[in-house]
């Protein structure tokens, strides 16, 4: 796609392909995936059931090898690391949030917020400090200490979402993270993200397929049977032109 040259790319990838069995029953996942993200946007993956988004949102976090093809963020080429690199990869620039929230349930909401700083071999104070702002951040300064048992879905989603920006990385993913939700939550969770997660160094990738949050997006890429067919950015009248090579 031919890019603005005054926005910087944050995620970029080149012909990459992906695929899952063997022989007869191999599954082509991915078949020449070429997409750009940019430093400061909401990019948002959107298509059908199957089409690809979650592998690619995978291969872009280095959680699966490519099969071909090249993914680059930030200046460093995940294709090229090994297992032990991409682990250092996503401990130093990546933050996850997941539909299913997965918080630790004997921790409360500031211990879980707490957890990647102390992986991080933060003091314990200072992890519980930085995790209590955050909480407040995302509207839950007055819930640090409740359990997940006794927060709402959307308070589990907001506990996630400060739990993936705590160390500051620089590319938050979101895999679905509305589909637990109903609709009023789901936005006011998008709003969030958009208030406290897009900022000029980072960049923000949502897989969804919950057409009500596409208003939040920057850009929407859409896929259909593992490769990126248009990328539009809002308010556009016609889609970016998509590289083919």
């Amino acid at each position: 796609m031919i890019a603005n040259k005054n926005e910087k790319i944050a995620v970029r990838l080149r012909g990459v392909t992906k695929g899952f069995g063997e022989g007869s029953a191999r599954i082509h996942a991915l078949t020449g995936v070429h997409l750009d993200a940019y430093l400061g946007e909401m990019l948002m993956l959107v298509g059908p059931s199957g089409c690809g988004k979650t592998t690619l949102l995978s291969l872009i976090a280095g959680l699966l090898d490519t099969d071909g093809g090249s993914v680059c963020a930030f200046g460093s080429a995940l294709d090229k690391m090994n297992a032990e690199q991409k682990v250092c990869f996503r401990r130093d620039n990546v933050g996850f949030v997941f539909q299913q929230f997965n918080l630790i349930p004997v921790l409360n909401a500031t211990e879980n917020v707490s957890v990647p700083l102390l992986i991080r071999d933060i003091p314990r104070k200072q992890a519980t400090q930085q995790a209590r702002e955050m909480l407040d951040m995302v509207g839950l300064g007055h819930r640090i200490n409740a359990l997940p048992t006794k927060l709402s879905g959307g308070e589990q989603q907001r506990v996630a979402i400060a739990r993936a920006l705590v160390a500051q990385p620089r590319l938050l993913i979101c895999d679905e993270p509305t589909a637990s939700l109903d609709g009023d939550t789901g936005a006011k969770i998008m709003q969030i993200i958009r208030d406290v997660a897009c900022i000029d160094k980072r960049c923000v990738i949502v897989v969804t397929h919950d057409s009500r949050i596409f208003k939040f997006g920057d850009r929407i890429a859409r896929m259909s049977d593992g490769r990126v067919l248009a990328v539009q950015r809002q308010g556009a009248e016609t889609p970016e032109e998509v590289i083919v090579l």
